[in-house]
């Protein structure tokens, strides 16, 4: 019976390992590149904006079309007195009115509208344009954002692993210095000493297991998958190659290629054609009109087919003194804009050059910090070795093996940062979107 028992534990702890496996997944950065751009909320966001302006554009299109109206009435009438002009010579009485029918169709076309219809779809057609590209920047937003979600996430997953490494060599050591204690090879206060760096290693993991939990959590919502799926980040991203143009032809690229600088290029041209669309106020409108009546008036008068065409002017004579607002807001918003577009360039000059010299010095950290790795692991080899001939204290170790923790984990913390920084020197020069295609 205890042997079946045992044997059932067994099988329960294995079925429990597999679905602890079965929630792992690993991931690329590719990978979550495409989940964060299918599952972005902004992007679908940006989506709806697009179609909105869409619909602004048809709108403006449908200002072309003719208007037509249709009204028609029938009346129960009380009694009403009816004088008729016309005298009725064959002397018979005049009917009474108690009812009356009526119908009438009206069609316009649009022949001048002094621009404003013109202009107005001109205006449409930019900023739904603009729109486009506006979403097409929040790709790219979107796609940084998804690599430094990665970055910490592998980060975090990085210094998990490396602190449980030296927690367990610490513990390991407490092991060996409580037996060298107990025989009376080592004093009690480097024991101490010991079991306070296994204490410290084991509370820094406590903190690096919880900002993994919280970046794995962050990661999961922001790809659009369950939060307590265990994502396993892919390494390899770090040890990739860059490939670096000048900070010049960063900047000459930005101008052409950043998308936001392009939608408020738009917008600009939306604003100048909303100053000639506000103007057309000032001008009468003309319009090809036509029309269909007909009346019914029992015992009285009937009229069909009664068709008429002919040309229609109307002007707002208020427009004269009203239109000049108008005019001067549609002036002021594209003074606005152009005032915006030199800004932006202004920003983008600094974006490239604050990029490109974080990607620099990024490059830089990584060289110091190999050799700062090289020089930790080698002091603490001949640190041990003296402490093995009792020539340096267990203080001198225990700094030593520490500091050689610190600075593996600032190389791959450096490494991370730079894919970081590549990718944002990308973004700045407008080329992440391509970029990533290119992956």
């Amino acid at each position: 019976m205890k042997n079946r028992l045992k044997l059932l534990s067994i099988v329960i702890s294995l079925a429990g390992l597999q679905v602890t496996a079965q929630e792992k997944r690993p991931i690329t950065l590719s990978e979550a590149i495409d989940l964060g751009i299918k599952n972005s909320k902004q992007l679908k966001n940006s989506q709806a904006k697009i179609e909105e302006a869409t619909a602004a554009l048809k709108e403006a299109l449908n200002n072309q079309l003719p208007d037509a109206k249709l009204s028609g009435s029938y009346l129960w009438l009380s009694s009403a007195n009816v004088d008729m002009k016309i005298k009725n010579n064959g002397g018979g009485t005049v009917p009474t009115i108690s009812k009356a029918g009526y119908a009438i169709a009206n069609a316009s076309v649009p022949v001048f509208a002094g621009g404003r219809i013109r202009y107005g779809i001109e205006a449409s057609r930019f900023l739904a344009q603009a729109t486009r590209l506006d979403a097409g920047n929040d790709k790219e937003e979107v796609i940084q954002n998804t690599v430094e979600a990665f970055v910490n996430l592998y980060k975090a997953k990085a210094s998990v692993s490396l602190v449980q490494e030296n927690l367990a060599e610490a513990q390991q050591r407490v092991k060996d210095f409580s037996n060298l204690e107990k025989n009376g090879l080592l004093a009690r206060n480097d024991l101490l000493s010991a079991q306070l760096q296994a204490s410290n290693f084991e509370l820094g993991l406590l903190d690096a297991e919880n900002n993994w939990k919280l970046a794995n959590v962050s990661m999961n919502i922001l790809l659009g998958l369950p939060e307590k799926l265990e994502l396993v980040p892919d390494s390899s991203m770090i040890d990739q190659s860059f490939s670096v143009k000048t900070l010049d032809e960063y900047l000459q690229t930005a101008y052409t290629n950043r998308k936001d600088l392009a939608a408020l290029d738009l917008r600009k041209k939306a604003s100048e054609s909303s100053i000639r669309s506000a103007k057309g106020d000032y001008y009468p409108s003309l319009a090809v009109t036509g029309g269909y009546i007909a009346a019914d008036i029992p015992e009285v008068i009937s009229i069909t087919n009664a068709l008429n065409v002919g040309v229609g002017v109307s002007y707002n004579i208020g427009s004269l003194w009203k239109t000049k607002a108008k005019v001067q807001q549609a002036e002021a918003r594209a003074k606005q804009a152009e005032i915006g577009e030199s800004q932006l360039n202004d920003n983008i000059r600094l974006d490239v050059n604050h990029a490109y010299l974080n990607f620099l010095s990024s490059q830089k950290k990584i060289e110091v910090y190999q050799k700062a790795v090289e020089q930790a692991v080698e002091n603490y080899r001949i640190v041990k070795n003296k402490y093995d001939n009792s020539l340096e204290t267990t203080t001198d170790l225990l700094d030593a093996n520490t500091k050689q923790l610190l600075e593996r984990m600032n190389l791959i913390f450096v490494k991370a940062d730079a894919v970081v920084a590549y990718n944002k020197l990308l973004q700045a020069a407008g080329l992440l979107e391509e970029n990533t295609k290119q992956q």
